[in-house]
């Protein structure tokens, strides 16, 4: 990686505006799972400790414009109500705006806050807007080695919609921009990435977080340890199509599970039943298993299948399945699961790897029934541990499964960014770290 980090500059008495990733998950307005507020904790403390004003700013999942003059609908909410008849549209409106308006207790980083000064010593205050007075204030009020939370960002159109004026308000609280939130760094955003490509920080350096994935992610992509094994599950295969295609000229053999498997068994003449099925890419499937056999390298699929009449509702209800061979699923059942042997096969393909991706479960792992294929396969991974293997976890639900049960310390890496890791894994270039200064 040649990008500047923050130990590559003095930061004492500089405002440091740090994007972070704390959309985390909240029940009832208590956090639920805090790995990505303990994964920024390195970089805020080394800014905090060598004498920054540390300014940190951070989106929470998808909410409405509260703060600006207008609140915008949705493209889902706009569809619905123009569906309805025209004397209904205007009261329907006032409703879908008055309900968007409580995003502003359901999506605020209040209680992210709250933890994080617990963890900092009582260091860190909470600013209730982004550019507005009260951030303004505290911001301007910043002694070296303290620290302000910024409100949710999204809860202005500017954030996503890149407005100069936006980045322009965010760039008053930076002598220096730091990114260390690589679950955004593929989203093109003005906090990821448009407030140094506009010009309004000069300074932009990555955090540890960022500093780390790009060190373990993409070295190990680009100089991988052969073997060099990548596994790839999950429901759909549009949202892996370029990462297959580049991965299968950097790797010795692919594993593909979870429901974009069932495409590429139908593309080899199988029957698929009700298993998730992407009849528009079957051609591309086709054209990847021609390649891998030019290349001389192997992509395994599920040779059985865990198969039930319906998806369980919900997600974690009792479910009765048997195994069949997953090319001759019947027409009223679905593969949600790979099988024993699959299991066995998968397990043996990763035994001798020194290099392994993983990105997607093999089946519904929120499901204990379900869940038993990618607990085989995070099993091997784990197996691997202490043999000097690189394993490596491309965060989203592989990262969770990984978690939830029980392997985590047993792994080399797991991201905290799974569309990121996607997009990195495909070779693409993230704006968040293109938009970085790069060392001398």
């Amino acid at each position: 990686m040649n990008k500047k980090t923050i130990t590559d500059i003095d930061v004492k008495g500089k405002k440091c505006l740090v994007r972070v990733d704390f959309n985390v998950p909240m029940k009832d307005g208590v956090i639920t799972d805090e790995n990505r507020i303990i994964g920024a904790l390195p970089t805020i403390k080394y800014l905090m400790e060598h004498g920054a004003k540390v300014v940190l700013c951070s989106h929470m999942g998808k909410p409405h414009n509260v703060f600006d003059d207008k609140i915008k609908l949705n493209k889902k909410e706009k569809a619905k109500i123009e569906a309805l008849p025209e004397e209904e549209r205007a009261a329907a409106t006032a409703e879908a705006i008055e309900k968007a308006k409580k995003d502003f207790k359901k999506f605020s980083l209040a209680p992210v806050a709250a933890r994080l000064n617990e963890l900092l010593d009582n260091k860190v205050t909470f600013a209730t807007d982004v550019i507005g007075p009260d951030a303004k204030e505290k911001v301007a009020a910043l002694k070296d080695g303290e620290c302000v939370l910024l409100e949710n960002l999204r809860f202005h159109a500017g954030e996503e919609g890149r407005d100069e004026n936006f980045c322009k308000a965010l760039a008053e609280y930076a002598d220096v921009y730091v990114n260390d939130a690589f679950g955004t760094a593929h989203r093109s955003h003005a906090s990821t990435a448009a407030i140094v490509e506009y010009g309004f920080v000069k300074t932009a350096v990555c955090g540890f977080l960022i500093e780390k994935e790009l060190s373990v992610m993409a070295d190990s992509l680009e100089h991988p340890v052969h073997p060099f094994i990548a596994i790839l599950g999950g429901a759909k295969i549009a949202d892996k199509l370029n990462v297959i295609n580049n991965l299968l000229d950097k790797c010795d053999a692919l594993i593909s599970g979870g429901g974009m498997a069932y495409t590429f068994l139908k593309a080899q003449g199988g029957k698929e039943g009700l298993s998730l099925v992407d009849d528009e890419k079957l051609e591309y499937c086709e054209n990847m298993l021609d390649k891998a056999e030019i290349l001389g390298k192997e992509i395994y699929l599920p040779v059985d299948s865990a198969i039930v009449p319906a998806f369980p509702d919900p997600i974690d209800a009792p479910v009765t399945v048997e195994y069949v061979d997953s090319k001759s699923i019947p027409d009223d059942k679905m593969g949600l699961d790979i099988g024993v042997k699959t299991q066995e096969l998968f397990a043996n393909v990763i035994k001798g790897a020194k290099t392994v991706i993983w990105n997607g479960p093999m089946g519904v792992f929120e499901n204990p029934t379900l869940a038993k294929g990618t607990y085989a396969v995070a099993e091997a991974l784990a197996s691997l541990h202490g043999t000097g293997a690189t394993t490596i976890i491309g965060g989203g639900d592989s990262a969770a499964a990984v978690q939830q049960l029980g392997f985590a310390d047993k792994m080399t890496h797991i991201s905290t960014g799974g569309g990121a890791s996607l997009e990195l894994f495909e070779g693409k270039v993230l704006p968040g770290i293109a938009c970085l200064n790069d060392k001398d």
